[in-house]
């Protein structure tokens, strides 16, 4: 599959979102560029948005399940 065309869950883009803000953390990294603080700016509003959502409770065995349960519909996008 074409990888520039991939759609994401909301579950992959909070698990991708608090990994990254996870390894911020432990970088401990303080200095920043203008582009930096924009790129944190983008995520902190994304995870505060997305955690209000069903998302946050859900695993990869649940999002595996509905996609298995929903490939007999044949749905497209």
């Amino acid at each position: 599959k074409d990888a520039n065309a991939a759609l994401l869950s909301n579950f992959e883009v909070y698990q991708l979102l608090t990994d990254l803000k996870q390894q911020r953390k432990e970088s401990g990294k303080t200095k920043q560029s203008s582009g930096q603080q924009n790129l944190n700016t983008i995520m902190y509003e994304t995870l505060k948005y997305i955690s209000k959502t069903p998302c946050r409770f859900q695993s990869p065995e649940i999002v595996r399940e509905f996609l298995v349960a929903m490939k007999d519909h044949k749905l497209t996008k």
